[in-house]
Formats: C-alpha cells, sequence, structure tokens
C-alpha cells in the first residue's frame, strides 16, 4: 500500500515538474495609489481613486497593459496616507517592500510627496506625484517624477495675472507656515511681487499652523497694512474659513488662490463668499473640449459631479505611467528589473499630450506646461479665464 502511494506521489510529482506549464504565472502588474481617502482632505482621495478606477476599467477592457507583445492583467494597490507626511512613508514603505507595487501614483499634497518620494528613490521604484508642485518632490530624485507645473512657475504667474488684472502694488499673504506647499508658493509669489513692485511690496506676510481655524489676528494685520490684495495658497477646507472671516472682518478687495482651491468641495464650504473670486490650476472644467470634456462628462456620470483637478491630473499620471510601462521593453518577473525598466522608459517620455494640458518633459521628470487661471462664477462654476504659459 505504502510502495503503491509513493509510486503515485512520484508520478505526481515528475508530471509537475515536466508540464509545459508547471512554472507558468500569470505575471499582475500593480500599480500603487497612495493618498489622502481620510484627514484634512479627504475630496483629493477620493478624486484620486475615481480616476484610477476608471482608468483601470480601460485597462481591463483592452484584456489588459501590452509590453513586449504580451498582454498582462493590472491591479490597483490603494492605501490611505492620512494627509499625513509619516503615513505617506509607511505607505511607500509598505506598497515596494510587501505589495511589490511596479510603480507608484501620488501622493498628491507636496506635504505627503515630498517624503513619500525619499522612500520611492532609495528603493528605486517609479513614482508620479500627480498634484504636488514643491520642486523637493522631484530635486535629485531620478526616480521620481510628477505631472504639473511647479511652484516657482506658479508664483511668478500668479504675481504677474494680479499686477495685469489689477495693477496693485501693494499685496498681503496668508499661509500655513508648517506645511512645504502653501510655504513654499507663499515665498515663490513674495520673491516675484517684490521683484515687480519693489522691497516692501508685500506689506504684510502672515502665517499660521496646520490646524489652526481662527486667522481673525493675522487678517486683522493684513487689514491694516493698506494691503490691495490677499493672496492665500491654502487647501480648500481652509480657504473657506479664511474668506469668511476676511469678509466678516470688513476686507472687500480681491483675494487670491493657487491650484489647492480647486476642490469640487470649495464652493460646498466656501459658498458665494467664493463667488468672483480668482485662483491659478491645472484645468478648466467649464467649456473643455475633446478628451477633456469626455472625461469630465464620463467622471460626472459615474461619480455625480464635475471632477477636480486632482482627478484630472490622476487621469494624465496613469497615462503617463501606462505609456511608459507599455514602452519598457518587457515584464521580466524581476521587480527590480522591471522597475529600472519603467523608470528609464518615464525619462524618455518628453511630450504628453494629456487632459490638463501638453506637456515638455525635463531631464528631472518635471512638466513644462500651461497654467490656468479661473475665476468662481456666481453659479459656483470654475470657469476659464485665460492661460499663463512658460
Amino acid at each position: 500500500m505504502r510502495k503503491g502511494l509513493l509510486f503515485m506521489v512520484s508520478c505526481l510529482v515528475v508530471g509537475i515538474i515536466f508540464s509545459p506549464c508547471a512554472w507558468c504565472k500569470t505575471k499582475t502588474i500593480k500599480v500603487g495609489i497612495n493618498a489622502p481617502m481620510t484627514g484634512d482632505i479627504p475630496k483629493v482621495g477620493e478624486g484620486t481613486k475615481y480616476a484610477a478606477q476608471m482608468w483601470l476599467e480601460d485597462i481591463k477592457a483592452a484584456g489588459g497593459l501590452e509590453v513586449g507583445g504580451k498582454k498582462y492583467p493590472v491591479e490597483l494597490v490603494i492605501e490611505d496616507n492620512e494627509a499625513k507626511a509619516e503615513s505617506a512613508v509607511k505607505v511607500n514603505t509598505k506598497m515596494i517592500t510587501e505589495d511589490e507595487v511596479l510603480v507608484i501614483v501620488g501622493p498628491q499634497a507636496s506635504k505627503q510627496a515630498i517624503p513619500a518620494g525619499g522612500i520611492a528613490n532609495n528603493y528605486k521604484t517609479p513614482m508620479i506625484s500627480p498634484w504636488s508642485t514643491n520642486p523637493d518632490t522631484t530635486e535629485d530624485r531620478p526616480f521620481v517624477f510628477r505631472g504639473c507645473f511647479l511652484d516657482p512657475f506658479q508664483g511668478p504667474v500668479l504675481a504677474g495675472f494680479i499686477k495685469e488684472e489689477f495693477g496693485y502694488t501693494k499685496a498681503a499673504v496668508l499661509y500655513d507656515v508648517a506645511s512645504d506647499y502653501p510655504k513654499g508658493l507663499a515665498e515663490f509669489f513674495k520673491e516675484a511681487w517684490e521683484k515687480m513692485n519693489g522691497a516692501g511690496s508685500v506689506v504684510a506676510f502672515e502665517s499660521f499652523t496646520t490646524k489652526d481655524v481662527d486667522f481673525s489676528s493675522q487678517l486683522t494685520k493684513i487689514i491694516k497694512s493698506g494691503a490691495q490684495v490677499l493672496f492665500t495658497p491654502q487647501y480648500y477646507n481652509e480657504v473657506a474659513l479664511i474668506v469668511q472671516q476676511a469678509h466678516e472682518l470688513g476686507w472687500n478687495k480681491p483675494i487670491v488662490g493657487s491650484d489647492s482651491w480647486g476642490s469640487a468641495e470649495l464652493i460646498e464650504h466656501c459658498g458665494d463668499d467664493c463667488d468672483g473670486l480668482f485662483f491659478s490650476t491645472h484645468y478648466a472644467a467649464a467649456g473643455a473640449k475633446g478628451a477633456t470634456k469626455k472625461f469630465i462628462d464620463r467622471y460626472n456620470k459615474k461619480c455625480g459631479y464635475v471632477p477636480d483637478d486632482v482627478g484630472a491630473l490622476t487621469w494624465d499620471a496613469l497615462h503617463i505611467v501606462q505609456k511608459a510601462i507599455e514602452s519598457s521593453g518587457k515584464i521580466t518577473g524581476n521587480i527590480e528589473k522591471d522597475r529600472n525598466a519603467v523608470r528609464d522608459s518615464l525619462a524618455k517620455i518628453k511630450e504628453f499630450d494629456g487632459i490638463t494640458g501638453q506637456m515638455t518633459f525635463t531631464e528631472d521628470g518635471d512638466p513644462i506646461k500651461c497654467a490656468v487661471i479661473v475665476k468662481i462664477s456666481d453659479k459656483g462654476e470654475f470657469e476659464f479665464y485665460k492661460s499663463a504659459c512658460p
């Protein structure tokens, strides 16, 4: 009986070893999504997730990603960074070392993208941030890329717009000193403004700390400073509080913002107080045409609201990733080799036509692209006002 059993087991083992499909393994391409699903800016995480799921639907409909003449299934690994730097680092570490993702999309905000980018670069895993505009995200990091313009461009663009549009000479700035994105952009704006209007023309440069909700002290100083315009590069959840409190204190002059304003929830929080205000961003949904309109209509039908710039930029970033993977040559199954191949392929993308505009990439992995100035209509819509190009 034992001999018969041993014979059967031996036959089974031999059959497995010499079976032509013994070592056949369907390699799944894993794409990591590092996004703030909870925390201070959950709408950013939601827009990221919805755009990623739409992209995956198209990949599945096409039978997978085609690399080297073969099609591979794709899996999204979506993790919540809670809008915290330390969580974004943990998420990247987990996705790289445990989930073995091929490439990471996100984090979105610079406060999370900068430290998470350090992890991706150290582990030699390609990462692209759709929305992080701080230069430190990609600087000296050959494995880290982005899909948006940078703050050294955005700051002067906003300063120039205000000067050209209103002719003002005195500006005030209110920003979060503890967050990389607003702090960096506030400084770039101040530098550009004072180049145009002279030293001291930023008559109030007021700061606060993340989680603060009372800005009356800073706003009172700004009102007394004689400033003609207020620039505040804050996230949408803070913008509503700042604008409403400024109006309550008697401020009746323009308030201008940056791309962090461009959330679908801004108007929900801000209401009529934001009507007529301007901010710079990456695309304008109102009046969009072609592929951009097609994306907006599809997203709106699926998700129930018009996508903000985060959703559109995530869509572009994933298509940049798709192009890089498909052009990488082949999937070897060796994750280190495949990550290097995708990184090299990303670095070779010089021009890309996205729904947020045409991009030409630098050697540092940063796109040169136009900004859009948006005006908030009395209907609460983000209307295209003008383009500002490099």
